[in-house]
């Protein structure tokens, strides 16, 4: 089932831009969703900010796990 969205025709030639010859506004949308959907996952992965590094991981370990 199709549906309308309202886009500026800014927006809409924005959008016409990363399509390829042929391509309709459908495909180029789904292209870019996936495009960012991906991305989001990659940032997800690579944020390091709750990270600490290995050695103070170890250390940590270390301590805690006495024999």
């Amino acid at each position: 089932m199709n549906t309308t969205i309202a886009i500026s025709q800014n927006i809409r030639d924005q959008i016409k831009e990363f399509g390829s010859k042929g391509e309709t506004y459908d495909e180029i949308l789904a292209r870019l969703l996936h495009s960012a959907k991906e991305r989001q996952i990659q940032d997800i992965l690579m944020d390091t900010s709750d990270c600490v590094p290995i050695e103070k991981a170890l250390a940590e370990a270390k301590k805690k796990w006495q024999k």
